[in-house]
């Protein structure tokens, strides 16, 4: 975890000068308010601001749907039902700002999450610490044989350590040369043009306020196990926010959206075949290999 001496200065002076409210508060997540939460080698998440808790889920469920809404019996079950109709307005009504230092590679995979408002640190104005991302030997892994976009099995032995070498030595040969460009007794090159050499390893920061619905989207995706590893880490780490501030929003989606599936119409009828007694195989049900592939997962978990 890196926080400057600024940036802990004005958490120290956030945390010493709390103030009275009239707005609605949530004293779960009030503890993580500041808190930096730390995540890779250098990264942390930490909480600058919220509106909003399960009640405001509620007032705006009840607002919208008035008499509707009556025979659900409490704020809970309100919700549950709001999530599993995937009714999804009411829980814009709660919004977080966080304060996420992160590698740049994992920042261009955050900011494919276009809903949400975000302040990223200049390279332009400011100069960058020399902060990269090494990963940790057990999370260097082949290429998968059966996914583009995954991880197969892990590096061992002297495989290993030449990719941390080659890691580590490419971030210091470039930053070296970043410094030796911004130079102003040297060669005195504008901040805007020499940061176009640092890797995509190196650290950057932003402010990233986002609604619960687009939350909820974003943690979806993001802290499913087939995630890439590094943003699956930060996505763990709000998910633990998340569940402080919005208990029984947050048990809802875990139950629908992160524990539940959606089968295609296809896949409902393999199912209901597979039900009546009838033997369904790949070749039988119309599926592509990828899939069936999914299917069965969904299906054979618990037999596996």
């Amino acid at each position: 975890m890196s926080v400057t001496a600024d940036q802990q200065a004005q958490i120290d002076a956030a945390r010493g000068s709390p103030r009275q409210t009239l707005r609605a508060v949530s004293d779960g997540i009030e503890q993580h308010l500041y808190r930096v939460h730390p995540v890779l080698d250098h990264g942390f998440v930490r909480v600058i601001d919220y509106m909003g808790d399960d009640s405001a889920i509620c007032q705006a469920a009840r607002v919208s749907y008035g008499r509707g809404t009556r025979s659900v019996q409490n704020d809970e079950g309100l919700i549950r039902y709001l999530m599993r109709h995937w009714h999804s307005t009411p829980f814009e009504m709660c919004e977080i700002k966080l304060h996420v230092k992160l590698p740049v590679f994992v920042a261009r995979q955050w900011i494919r999450h276009r809903t949400a408002n975000v302040n990223e640190y200049s390279a332009r104005y400011s100069i960058l610490d020399r902060e990269f991302y090494v990963p940790d030997p057990s999370a260097l892994a082949a290429q998968s044989t059966t996914n583009n976009q995954g991880r197969g099995a892990v590096l061992e032995g002297d495989r290993a350590q030449r990719v941390l070498d080659i890691l580590r030595q490419d971030a210091d040969r470039a930053y070296d040369h970043y410094e030796e460009m911004l130079d102003e007794n040297g060669l005195n090159l504008a901040r805007e043009l020499a940061r176009m050499n640092l890797p995509a390893s190196i650290y950057t920061q932003w402010y990233w306020k986002t609604d619960l619905h687009n939350l909820f989207h974003f943690l979806r995706l993001r802290a499913d196990p087939h995630a890439q590893m590094e943003i699956r880490a930060y996505a763990d780490s709000v998910c633990a926010i998340v569940a402080d501030w919005v208990p029984a929003a947050w048990s809802a989606f875990r139950d629908y959206r992160l524990g539940g599936t959606t089968l295609s119409a296809r896949g409902m009828d393999c199912l209901h075949r597979m039900l009546r007694g009838e033997g369904v195989t790949q070749e039988t049900s119309g599926m592509s290999a990828g899939e069936w592939r999914e299917f069965s997962a969904v299906w054979m978990k618990d037999t596996a």
